[in-house]
Order: C-alpha cells, then structure tokens, then sequence
C-alpha cells in the first residue's frame, strides 16, 4: 500500500511545527473544510469533524466528529474518531483506533491489531491486517534522516512526489494542540491565510492572519501578532510580551493590547487601544525582519 500523497508548506525537519490554515479554509457546522490535505499532530484534540483531500493524523489524535477524504485517510495508533470515517482513496488504521461510527474505504484497508469500529465496515479493495510503522513516523523520520545528511534536493523530490495529485496547502496542525468551536489552541506559531472563515479564539506563540479573513473570536500571543488587510476580527487582540500590526482595512470588533501598536491609518479598532510602549500610525505596519 503506498505512503500517501501530503503537501507540506516549508521544507524542513517538522512539517507540524506550527498551526498553518491555508487560503480559503472554512468552518462549516462544525466540520473544517480544506480543498487540500489535513495533517493533524500526535496526541492533538480537533472537536470537529473534517473534510479534505487527504488526511493523516499522529497518535492518539482525538476527532470528536466525522472524518470525509476524498482521497487517503491514515490514522496511527490509538486515535479516537467520534463519528464515521469515509475515505474515497485508501485508508489505514494503526494499533487500537477507535471509530465510533461506520468505516467505509473506496479503495484497499489496512488496518491493526484491536481496532474496534462500531458500526461496521467496508472496502473496495484489499484488507490486509498487520503493524507496520505508522506512517507519520515513517514520513517524519526519512525527511528528517535526508535532511540531516544534506540530501536537500531528494527530500524536496520527496516532498514533490507526494503532493503530486493537489495543488492545494495542507491544514496542518502541530501535536498537543486543541481545536473546538470555541478555541484553536497550540503552542507553537499560527498562520492563518487569506479569505478564511473560521470560529472559535486563536491562542498561539505568534499569529499572524493573511488578507480578507473573518475570525469569529479574539486573537491572543505571546509575541507578535499580525492582522492582514481587509481581515475582520471579532474580538480582542491582544499580546502577552510582542507587538500588535493592523494593516489596512481591517477591523477589530474589540480591544487592542500590546507592547507596541502598529495600526494603518485606513484600519479602524471599535475598542481601546493599550501599548505599553508606543502606538503608532504607519502605512505599512510590518514586523522587523528577524
């Protein structure tokens, strides 16, 4: 059965190393849709369900709603789905996954030991049960071996291999994080792309929101956050020891609380403005390089 066929944004040693939520990305009725793939860290809780292109999710990853693939789906060991798992491509299912609906694969199953499935399953294709590697472990550990040996231009073959079949970026999101309708939740950076909808308050390192967006909840870090232009924040933003950048157009239904705050002329902020040190007017508010 073949690895599979996942995006991944940077080149580097952890694809999961930041919450990333590519172009275009909705909430809808409590199901995250992305035309691309889903990569879901180890021992990550996502209290939704999920609609992708393909998803594959650590261990002891949680999904408290359905999982739809329109093409592969893996889950490693011990992952807990609440609802069904639909999988147009292949799918497979490590050590003890537990689903608690119905397991339905258009194409070849493997699957575990002590898997359990409620409601049944079915497959198109082969079924073959074993333990082999999980596949995130498989992944993670050959890109990192070919990076460690300088083999930089076979691991971006890798890497282009396995996103040969789409064109989008992968939702990806980093291990111990918690996604529910109320919060995203990591502890690591967050990058929200352009025209996204989403619902629920980001906490994260450092945040930063591309263009059009609209965030139904507040945005709160411990360093630099990022409002793009013509995005609408439903909420507060706000920053624990970082700065705060509001470019052009956009609109923060609440308060804004920084070190330093730097809004564009043209932005407009319904609450108070706090900045322990300066609050600045500026064209083009944008972080320092680094």
């Amino acid at each position: 059965m073949p690895m599979g066929r996942f995006r991944t944004a940077v080149l580097g040693s952890d694809p999961l190393d930041r919450l990333r939520i590519p172009d275009g990305t909705t909430v809808e009725e409590h199901d995250v849709v992305n035309d691309g793939d889903v990569l879901v860290g180890g021992q990550s809780t996502v209290e939704l369900g999920v609609r992708a292109q393909n998803l594959v999710a650590g261990e002891r990853a949680r999904f408290g709603g359905d999982i739809e693939a329109e093409g592969d789906c893996r889950l490693d060991m011990w992952c807990d789905v609440e609802g069904n798992v639909l999988a147009g491509g292949d799918a497979y299912l490590g050590e003890r996954v537990h689903v608690g609906g119905r397991l339905v694969v258009g194409g070849d199953l493997d699957i575990g030991d002590d898997v359990d499935i409620e409601e049944g399953f079915e497959a198109n294709g082969w079924i073959v049960i074993r333990n082999p590697m999980p596949t995130v472990v498989f992944f993670m550990a050959y890109l990192a071996q070919l990076l460690r040996l300088g083999e930089e231009a076979e691991a971006q073959e890798l890497i282009d291999d396995l996103t040969a079949e789409t064109e989008a970026d992968p939702i990806t999101i980093p291990r111990g994080a918690r996604v529910s309708d109320d919060a995203w939740r990591v502890s690591t950076p967050a990058e929200v792309g352009a025209e996204c909808r989403l619902h629920g308050n980001v906490r994260a390192t450092d945040i930063e929101v591309g263009r059009e967006s609209n965030l139904f909840g507040s945005l709160r870090a411990q360093g630099d956050v990022v409002v793009g232009e013509e995005t609408k924040v439903h909420g507060d933003v706000t920053t624990r020891g970082g700065d705060v950048y509001i470019r052009e157009g956009a609109l923060v239904l609440g308060d804004v609380s920084g070190q330093n705050v730097v809004i564009h002329p043209d932005a407009d902020v319904d609450g108070g403005i706090r900045a322990r040190g300066e609050m600045t007017l500026d064209r083009d508010p944008t972080r320092d390089p680094e």
